[in-house]
């Protein structure tokens, strides 16, 4: 079982969180905390593999709890960011931080469902995993991030959302919006949707291009 424990500072909230994991095959609830040094408290307790957790914190804000969760935690201890922070610079900050996945509130069960069987997955074929080459690493990567049908946006279409991630995988320097958009036939503003959607995945990786005086560009890039 993956004992996974629910960081969310709405009791209600962290009390739907907690019945979704118990719903998912494979899954149990090690712990349910409503702030961070609650949740330390129970890191250091008990044994936790996955930690599923909010950014708005009343006492430690989720990308600071990040960095002292990996610096106090002895065993590894993966996590999954669940908020409805969704700014880029939040989703890169997280990224960066090592989160698995970026669950955006609100969210219905089956995406979260969908979420925590890739994790399982992913958790399964590392564990069997004996010194993968390139492709397996690739494989692995995707299996834990790749899109799916399932967990699409509405509006979303799977085979364009490959497309565009084609597009991007394919070229070393990170591309603005328009241009995938060139790329993949799309408009700048359909390109931006699918790109976003991507960026919260951790499939690829955002950066802001700040000069001038207009507002910064995005910058979208496989990850190295």
């Amino acid at each position: 079982m993956i004992r996974t424990l629910v960081v969310e500072d709405d009791a209600l909230v962290a009390e739907v969180h907690a019945s979704y994991v118990e719903r998912v095959p494979g899954f149990t609830v090690a712990g349910v905390a409503h702030r961070a040094t609650e949740a330390l408290e129970l890191l250091a307790a008990r044994p936790v593999d996955l930690v599923l957790l909010d950014f708005h914190l009343p006492d430690v804000k989720g990308l600071d709890m990040l960095r002292i969760l990996h610096a106090r935690t002895a065993a590894p201890v993966d996590v999954i960011a669940v908020t409805a922070a969704r700014d880029p610079e939040s989703i890169r900050q997280a990224i960066s931080h090592g989160v698995s996945q970026y669950l955006v509130k609100p969210f219905a069960f089956a995406t979260f469902a969908d979420k925590l069987e890739r994790y399982a997955r992913y958790r399964a074929e590392v564990e069997h995993a004996a010194e993968p080459d390139q492709a397996e690493v690739d494989a692995l990567i995707g299996t834990l991030r790749g899109p799916t049908a399932r967990s699409l946006p509405k509006g979303l279409n799977a085979t364009t959302l490959e497309n565009v991630r084609d597009a991007v995988r394919a070229t070393g320097a990170p591309l603005t919006a328009s241009e995938v958009a060139g790329r993949c036939g799309l408009s700048r503003v359909t390109a931006r949707r699918y790109l976003e959607h991507l960026a919260v995945e951790g499939v690829v990786t955002l950066s802001m291009r700040y000069g001038g005086t207009g507002r910064p560009e995005h910058l979208y890039a496989w990850p190295t």
